[in-house]
């Protein structure tokens, strides 16, 4: 198997964000990480599995964070999914 090259993002902060977030240095980096991802997906930038791999997480883990941040592992918003859903109910209504 080929040794895969991953290259490394560095962003200084002052210590003053960790006070004003309550977290600790490694906390506050694993949830930065976790936004970077989050924000590339929601902006249709990446797949679930890369946006999973930026996080440091498993794909299956970052799929189901989705829904606490309110976005769709579908690539629609859950509120885009629930109109789908009830315009193929009154399209089958008509019927």
């Amino acid at each position: 198997m080929a040794m895969e090259k991953l290259n490394r993002l560095s962003i200084e902060y002052p210590s003053e964000v960790l006070w004003a977030l309550q977290k600790e240095p490694d906390e506050f980096e694993r949830e930065a990480r976790l936004l970077l991802a989050l924000k590339l997906y929601e902006g249709g930038k990446l797949s679930t599995g890369l946006a999973a791999r930026i996080a440091g997480i498993s794909r299956i883990n970052f799929i189901f964070l989705l829904s606490e941040y309110n976005l769709s592992p579908f690539g629609e918003s859950p509120d885009e999914i629930n109109e789908d859903i009830e315009n193929a109910r009154r399209a089958r209504h008509r019927q």
